[in-house]
């Protein structure tokens, strides 16, 4: 993809920068003050979340762990593939800890249903989910972020670790992908 294609792909930016920033430092202070003292474990949901759990983490002000699982359910398009396959699972006895799942987006919701029945499995003290992005107009499953930072209509968007075919994540803002060119 040439530099003027992947400038074209971005349709509008539909969440700032700035916007994404103070949100998460909300969350981070709700976070600090629901936990304080406790043992916290926030599990990332790799590839899309990292940029998001990146910046989390460092607006927690108390003690916590990190952790990567790898699932996916979008291989190469804009389509989920209604398959979900978990590539990498997190090490930790989850029985010591609450778990803070930490999404990019919830879509259609199944797979953080897939994701969050494997964890409960494990019996850790707690387990909750925080999204950056939460479309529930395509939801398919029934399944409800413990903390969403923005919902968003039913489009595709790209950045701020959310990619398409692996390109868009270093953005540092939220975009409209634009597929027709």
């Amino acid at each position: 993809m040439t530099f003027e294609e992947y400038k074209r792909r971005i349709k509008r930016v539909v969440i700032t920068e700035d916007e994404i920033k103070q949100a998460i430092k909300e969350a981070g202070k709700k976070i600090s003050d629901s936990y304080d003292g406790r043992p916290i474990l926030l599990v990332s949901i790799l590839n899309g979340a990292f940029v998001f759990m990146a910046d989390l983490c460092r607006e927690i002000t108390v003690p916590c762990e990190l952790a990567f699982m790898c699932a996916k359910s979008y291989f190469a398009g804009t389509e989920s593939s209604g398959k979900v396959t978990v590539t990498m699972d997190v090490s930790q006895d989850l029985s010591k800890y609450h778990v803070i799942i930490v999404e990019d987006i919830i879509d259609t919701g199944r797979t953080l249903k897939v994701i969050c029945d494997m964890l409960k499995e494990r019996n850790p003290l707690s387990l909750k989910v925080i999204t950056l992005l939460d479309k529930p107009e395509r939801r398919l499953v029934d399944f409800k972020a413990d903390m969403s930072l923005f919902t968003i209509p039913d489009y595709f968007v790209i950045g701020y670790g959310l990619d398409c075919a692996e390109y868009f994540r270093n953005l540092p803002y939220i975009a409209e992908y634009e597929p027709n060119l």
